[in-house]
């Protein structure tokens, strides 16, 4: 079994609101997500703009919630470590493998709810790992569905070594669920943002996981 990660998501309309999450988060976990987004293929906007950031000892990457996600990899591949990309966000999924592998950065596909593990069968072998989305992208605090649970349960079956992160909903009640489906990287936004101390934030998720 991979290594199991709590990793804190990040969503920043501008700089300033940025730097302020950097900060809380910095250093206090292995890795770190970026959420994307660009009003265009989800609703809602998050560092959709010429960001920056401080160096960091943690892994960076960043979560596509893009319409052709080229032009972004293109720009801001320097500034992460790994890069997901939403299968139904591009009509050439190895086009944008490619890319991101040529960059040396790590390629994650991610799927939304209604998405069926068929359409991202193929590409499994040529990339790092895969986001299954318990929440509809692109609504920060949404509601976790059950029922995507299952995703992870038949790709952990077919991968046992494959990294299958959750993203959407983890907090203390779902985050054991996700983990028994078979998923080790655990994406967590709203919970941590709520707690006072995100460092007593994660230890307390990593406690219902060992």
């Amino acid at each position: 079994m991979v290594k199991q990660e709590i990793i804190p998501s990040v969503i920043a309309k501008n700089q300033k609101a940025l730097d302020k999450i950097i900060k809380k988060v910095k250093n206090k976990s292995n890795r770190i997500q970026l959420d994307v987004m660009d009003k265009k293929f989800v609703k809602n906007s998050s560092l959709d703009f010429d960001f920056k950031l401080p160096k960091l000892k943690q892994k960076v990457e960043a979560h596509l919630m893009v319409k052709g996600p080229k032009i972004w990899i293109e720009s801001n591949y320097k500034k992460v470590n790994t890069i997901i990309f939403h299968i139904e966000s591009t009509k050439n999924p190895n086009e944008i493998i490619k890319l991101i592998s040529s960059k040396k950065k790590k390629v994650g596909i991610a799927i939304k709810p209604l998405t069926p593990i068929a359409k991202i069968s193929r590409y499994i072998p040529k990339i790092d790992m895969i986001t299954v989305m318990s929440v509809h992208p692109g609504k920060y605090g949404a509601k976790f569905i059950p029922s995507t649970l299952k995703k992870v349960t038949q790709l952990r079956k077919k991968y046992p070594k494959l990294i299958i992160e959750v993203d959407g909903g983890i907090n203390d009640k779902t985050i054991s669920k996700a983990k028994e489906a078979g998923a080790n990287y655990f994406i967590s936004g709203s919970f941590l943002k709520k707690e006072k101390n995100i460092s007593s934030g994660i230890r307390k998720l990593k406690s219902l996981i060992k």
